[in-house]
């Protein structure tokens, strides 16, 4: 009995040196909360909730995901530019804006009809927009303003009125094609038009 007596002694005499010794070991008590002692959050402003929403992260996400899209969209996908001059009046006018699709020859070859942006030299930022006429391997001439592909007139319902251009029968190369403006009223000097190759074909006008 007095050896239980004496550890249990011994015991209490080390929980108190402890205590006395380091007194960064004593637990403070907690202070007592009273119903009104909690400082309320505060809730964002009405127009940074909009914006935001309840989930700021999904959000974040979401306008990088926006971000990265566009760059790729705009700066490889579609180019834009802004029409100057009127050789493609009445489709596409003076001031306009449109855009370059790249992406839909590299599904298939531009076609007779399409209206495309043409680079006058590789690396520049100066486009021409035209209406292709003449494929690859085909013989394209002009007689009194109406077009011939191999000898036959072209149809073309896109004109409004033909000017009497005339241009002697050339043979297209196997990567090259004609293009012409639908505006041909305006006289033939004015108006860059004539055989390029494919590479400089930047991409179909997208409407």
């Amino acid at each position: 009995m007095p050896q239980r007596s004496q550890f249990g002694s011994v015991m209490h005499e080390d929980r108190a040196s402890m205590s006395l010794t380091d007194p960064q070991k004593r637990s403070a008590p907690d202070a007592p909360r009273t119903p009104g002692s909690e400082v309320p959050a505060v809730p964002p402003p009405p127009w940074l909730a909009a914006v935001i929403g309840r989930r700021p992260k999904r959000t974040l996400v979401r306008i990088v995901v926006v971000v990265i899209g566009s760059f790729v969209l705009f700066g490889f996908a579609l180019i834009p530019f802004r029409i100057t001059g009127s050789s493609m009046e009445p489709a596409y006018r003076d001031g306009g804006v449109n855009f370059a699709n790249r992406l839909v020859y590299l599904l298939r070859q531009p076609r007779r009809g399409d209206v495309v942006a043409i680079r006058m030299v590789a690396g520049r930022h100066v486009m021409l927009l035209k209406r292709i006429v003449g494929l690859p391997g085909e013989r394209i001439a002009i007689k009194d303003g109406v077009v011939t592909v191999n000898g036959a007139d072209l149809d073309e319902p896109y004109l409004v009125k033909p000017w009497r251009w005339h241009r002697e029968e050339l043979l297209l190369g196997p990567d090259e094609y004609y293009v012409i403006g639908d505006n041909r009223r305006m006289p033939q000097s004015a108006h860059d038009f004539g055989k390029f190759k494919a590479e400089l074909i930047v991409g179909k006008v997208l409407f």
